[in-house]
């Protein structure tokens, strides 16, 4: 498996009481599977993919991407793993402002060290893939909603990870753009990969092969 969720619980504790977000929620995605999270707003799909994605520390439960569980690892070696293993993409892009389309792509590997020839090379290949050539020396400002999607998404890619994590990736985009991305999510699991998908447009969670949802902190398969 790439991704196993087990039995994962969470809740946040504001001022006014506790809020339970998840409850034992189990989730696993082989290689090809191309899966959607929906649900109402602030039910846990966000969360789902922070803990999915060894970012947000669940209470309790175990996670294991490619058979690793990040949370038991240093914070270096999580670090590497999620660098390795795992893409992921926001509605918000999460573009860094200064630096340049090629840049921003190239970025996280070359945080972890990776060759700059080889990040380079790929990141071009990335660009062109995703008809942002033209746009190399731009900035995020100079571009535009799908531009920047397009971006963050090569960016993901860049590291050929196993396991993809977009957050309403298409929130932002117009019809073709949107396409754009969901096409590519779509060749990515095709290719191998696994895609792990939150969203609110009811066209993209079309395009997955399976369908979840959660409500009142309970994640359920409706089908595919």
């Amino acid at each position: 498996m790439l991704l196993e969720l087990k039995n994962l619980s969470k809740t946040y504790h504001r001022s006014e009481g506790p809020l339970s977000i998840l409850t034992e929620a189990n989730l696993s995605l082989a290689a090809n599977d191309f899966a959607a999270i929906q649900g109402p707003s602030g039910c846990g799909k966000s969360t789902i993919l922070l803990i999915a994605g060894g970012l947000l520390n669940p209470d309790e439960g175990d996670i294991l991407i490619d058979g690793k569980d990040p949370y038991k690892l240093s914070a270096a070696e999580s670090t590497k793993l999620r660098a390795a293993k795992v893409g992921f993409v926001f509605q918000q892009f999460y573009l860094i402002p200064y630096l340049s389309v090629i840049d921003n792509i190239m970025a996280p590997v070359l945080a972890i060290g990776q060759d700059r020839a080889l990040a380079e090379e790929r990141g071009r290949n990335a660009m062109e893939r995703f008809k942002l050539t033209e746009r190399s020396n731009h900035v995020p400002s100079e571009l535009s909603a799908g531009e920047c999607q397009r971006t963050a998404l090569a960016r993901a890619l860049l590291n050929q990870p196993s396991l993809l994590l977009a957050d309403e990736p298409t929130g932002n985009l117009d019809p073709d753009n949107a396409g754009i991305v969901l096409d590519a999510m779509t060749e990515f699991a095709e290719s191998g990969g696994a895609v792990l998908l939150v969203t609110h447009d009811e066209s993209a969670a079309e395009r997955a092969g399976r369908r979840l949802r959660i409500e009142d902190g309970r994640l359920s398969e409706t089908g595919g």
